[in-house]
């Protein structure tokens, strides 16, 4: 071997993924390297042109570009770059330029596949930066400041201010102001130690108490919130986020074990991340009218892209953007009760499908409904409820929320019943089970209260767990629906695409993807009484159980977060190319990473729905005939 490649060998036998690679394989890399020279300044890969080397940093320093122009990383000697454009059709999506004069080995493509195909840990080495730069914000997520990993006492200034729950309300306004503080923490001071028993805010004072002119000697007991929401003070602050977005509260008691660290509210949250999904939710419930509410509703895509970009998880993502969801509509309920009254009897707004389990995305419609106090008269009190329908369904479609095609919105008066009604479609689904109305109804089982009186959705939530976790006749034809939608693997592990229409040559992620999984998990988790909405939190549920093997659980959870992790990029990256975002995917856009994952994880839910048909189809013959 030459002076010059012997000096080019040592210098990659010092930097992975060459210093591990089989010395026959780092003589192929050799032999084939090319040398280039760029200035400072010099642009060396352009987005959107033919890329054909994997490029290595042996003197210099190289910046990296995202396509928007934002700086992604600066590299320096030994690093590579280059990759990800060659696992994607060879077409650069990240820029590159000089920042250094540099000089630059440049590895054919040829010998990249080759490494790719029979080089382990290369392959592993470039697939772990490939999944680094779909996900990853410039710094890296452990160093990173973001509330996907920052813990919620980062965000404690102070120590908790608290007061006896029997002060007046004088008193604790007092407190509250000698202390510089909006949420006063009130304990229970009557057993042998303190417990917290509510939480009083400077909202409360306003609305409770001042609007409605109490006397300043109002015990506090009167008007404080008695039914907590907490988080522990080992939760991330995304946790608490993910907390104030579902149950709409601005304060948060941080507790460890029984003992009170402090307090945090939304504006902490705010300060600490402003352009976070709780600082646009925040902004939802501060709009007058439904124009406000379209012009913000703007925000959400760049939001959801946002999340993408900083490694956020599915369930991460699928909780924020179900919770901006349950945002506007709850905004908008508000909204349609100022003008048309308040409600003639109690009700409770419920979310259905993606937005119930916490899984909504940005390519979504409308699914929801209206439980009814018992009291309900149609001849007395419709009138006033499907115009509050309306106003909210009008609402949300303006916010981007399209119109369900099913017609399953509160806006159909089939959908619009009183509690005990609810109780009896729900009663006769399961015990007179037919396939097609499950397979029209199948979306009610992914249920969650919004607005109202959410305890009646709970009602439903133990009803149906009860009734249905005793009905294998129900659980058997549940789960035969459960298997007409199947991942697009063939039988040589090849992808099924459509064959023709507008759609042709893709696959769709959602219908084949996660739907699926999200209905065979739906079944395990009635059979074992869980009254979990979240795919996730199922699974937990299931896994406590002996209804699945342990190993298909996880295999089972990993198959579900990667499939519907590459739905999300897919859709981001719609997104920042201008592109409107869908779940049809053609295999070609997909990196040589993800279609063989995808692959596996494909492979799992098929070995999935073979246990389901097993675990199930036995009763059907027996009890279905």
């Amino acid at each position: 071997m030459q002076a010059e490649l012997i000096e080019i060998r040592n210098h990659l036998a010092q930097h992975s993924p060459f210093a591990e690679m089989p010395e026959e394989n780092l003589d192929r890399v050799v032999s084939g390297i090319e040398v280039a020279y760029f200035r400072a300044g010099t642009e060396i890969l352009r987005l959107g042109e033919r890329n054909n080397y994997l490029h290595y940093v042996r003197s210099g320093a190289v910046e990296i570009y995202r396509r928007s122009g934002e700086l992604y990383n600066r590299l320096g000697e030994g690093e590579i770059f280059g990759h990800f454009g060659l696992l994607m059709n060879r077409t650069v999506r990240f820029p590159a330029k000089a920042i250094e004069d540099s000089l630059i080995y440049l590895i054919p493509n040829e010998i990249f596949q080759f490494l790719w195909e029979n080089d382990d840990n290369f392959t592993d080495f470039v697939e772990t930066e490939d999944h680094s730069r779909l996900r990853s914000a410039l710094s890296r997520r452990e160093k990173s400041n973001q509330p996907m990993t920052a813990r919620v006492t980062r965000l404690i200034s102070r120590a908790p201010v608290t007061a006896p729950n029997t002060v007046r309300l004088q008193e604790a306004a007092r407190i509250m102001t000698e202390h510089g503080v909006s949420a006063l923490l009130l304990m229970d001071e009557s057993g042998d130690q303190p417990s917290l028993s509510g939480i009083i805010t400077d909202r409360d004072l306003r609305t409770r108490a001042l609007s409605e002119a109490l006397p300043s000697e109002t015990p506090v007991s009167d008007i404080m919130t008695d039914e907590l929401i907490t988080t522990r003070s080992d939760a991330f602050i995304f946790e608490a986020m993910l907390a104030m977005l579902h149950n709409n509260v601005h304060h948060l008691p941080v507790m460890e074990g029984n003992r009170i660290r402090g307090v945090i509210a939304l504006s902490d949250i705010v300060k600490h991340e402003s352009q976070s999904s709780l600082y646009l939710v925040s902004n939802i419930y501060h709009q007058k009218d439904v124009k406000g509410l379209k012009r913000l509703s703007q925000e959400v895509p760049n939001t959801f892209v946002r999340m993408v970009r900083e490694d956020a998880n599915s369930h991460m993502i699928g909780s924020a953007m179900a919770g901006i969801g349950r945002s506007f509509s709850q905004r908008l309920l508000e909204l349609g009760e100022e003008k048309l009254g308040p409600p003639p009897v109690p009700y409770c707004f419920m979310a259905l499908g993606s937005m119930a389990r916490d899984e909504q995305l940005v390519v979504t419609d409308q699914d929801n409904a209206m439980v009814l106090d018992d009291s309900f008269d149609p001849a007395e009190h419709d009138e006033y409820f499907l115009a509050l329908a309306k106003f909210v369904s009008d609402g949300l479609a303006e916010c981007g929320y399209t119109y369900c095609t099913g017609d399953i919105m509160a806006t159909n008066q089939k959908w619009r019943q009183p509690l005990k009604v609810w109780k009896e479609y729900f009663a006769d689904w399961i015990d007179n089970p037919k396939a097609e109305a499950l397979l029209n109804s199948n979306i009610f089982f992914d249920l969650d209260g919004i607005f109202g009186q959410t305890e009646y959705t709970e009602e439903l939530k133990t009803f149906i767990a009860e009734r249905a976790s005793n009905s294998q006749r129900f659980l058997a034809m549940l789960a035969r629906n459960a298997l007409n939608r199947t991942p697009p693997l063939g039988f040589f592990r090849t992808f099924v695409m459509e064959e023709s229409g507008k759609q042709a040559k893709t696959f769709n992620l959602k219908r084949r993807g996660t739907a699926p999984v999200s209905d065979l998990i739906r079944v395990h988790a009635l059979a074992c009484g869980s009254r979990a909405q979240n795919t996730f939190n199922r699974l937990k549920a299931i896994g406590q159980t002996k209804l699945m093997p342990e190993d298909g659980v996880d295999n089972l959870r990993d198959a579900f977060e990667f499939i519907a992790i590459v739905r999300i990029r897919h859709q981001a990256l719609a997104i920042e190319a201008g592109r409107e975002p869908d779940n049809n995917v053609r295999p070609e856009d997909l990196s040589p990473f993800e279609r063989s994952h995808l692959k596996d994880a494909f492979q799992v839910v098929s070995q999935a729905q073979k246990f389901l048909k097993f675990r199930y189809h036995a009763q059907v013959g027996r009890n279905v005939g």
